[in-house]
């Protein structure tokens, strides 16, 4: 992993499309690398004002004047380099990485746990959070938990387990997340970037009412349409009233997205 490459020779391959995923792409995209990112054929990304995923649905979207372009397939991912954009593959396993070869291959998935990802994936596997371990799933994993050591490249071990409690802000944890209260189809009432009062519909499930239990600004809402499962992250609302927040990369992508690059300079200008 020692081999000197020029920034603009390196391949990256992120698979998942996400918030976090997209900070990392974002990040990388702008410091000169070659990216292009792979998803599932529907996903649910809840900050969707900040995720290249939107590309699945809308065909392009762009992040904060970053553009990615859904490709049909691996031939066209040269060409839409050349354009100066982030090519997306709807590609769950990532069997595309055969024809793409890259250099550095992220699982930013945010799964938990590891849903395929092997260090002979490419030269450099840098794996996203918990479920991954250093040697065994990835050369390098790195820490997704908000805290002291949040974006943080880990060389053995692997990050902090998952507890199911959302991150503090403002001192408010789960109030500040809206989940789905039975299985069906999702409908919305609100947009993201929307004032919310504490008790406020935001939407509907099976006539089911998806209220606010806060008082903020609705962050983050998952694409109406789509059909939800019981106990589902559906969306987010921020109490920090600051509506820019909505369509801008959050600190904890910007910190994972660093220890990312971290690694791929470790790896390839040590």
């Amino acid at each position: 992993m020692s081999t000197h490459l020029e920034t603009s020779a390196i391949k990256v391959l992120i698979r998942g499309g996400g918030d976090l995923a997209s900070g990392v792409a974002w990040r990388l995209h702008l410091s000169g690398f070659k990216v292009v990112i792979t998803e599932i054929e529907r996903p649910m990304a809840v900050r969707r004002a900040v995720s290249f995923c939107e590309a699945v649905y809308e065909g392009r979207t762009e992040v904060e004047g970053v553009t990615a372009l859904r490709a049909d397939d691996a031939s066209q991912v040269p060409v839409i380099w050349e354009k100066g954009w982030i090519p997306l593959l709807i590609d769950p396993s990532a069997e595309s990485r055969r024809a793409i070869k890259p250099d550095v291959l992220v699982d930013a998935i945010l799964a938990k746990k590891n849903l395929g990802t092997l260090p002979g994936h490419a030269s450099l596997v840098i794996a996203l959070g918990p479920g991954f371990v250093v040697g065994k799933d990835a050369h390098y994993v790195v820490e997704t938990k908000r805290g002291h050591t949040l974006g943080r490249l880990l060389t053995s071990g692997g990050a902090q387990p998952n507890t199911g409690v959302p991150g503090s802000v403002q001192g408010i944890t789960t109030d500040r997340v809206l989940r789905s209260p039975a299985d069906g189809i999702w409908e919305t009432r609100k947009n993201i970037g929307d004032s919310l009062h504490k008790g406020e519909i935001v939407g509907m499930i099976r006539s089911v009412p998806v209220q606010s239990g806060i008082d903020g600004i609705l962050r983050g809402l998952i694409k109406p349409g789509i059909p939800v499962s019981r106990g589902l992250k559906i969306g987010d609302v921020d109490p920090r009233m600051d509506q820019n927040a909505c369509y801008t990369i959050s600190e904890k992508a910007l910190a994972v997205a660093g220890g990312v690059l971290e690694g791929i300079c470790r790896a390839f200008h040590g």
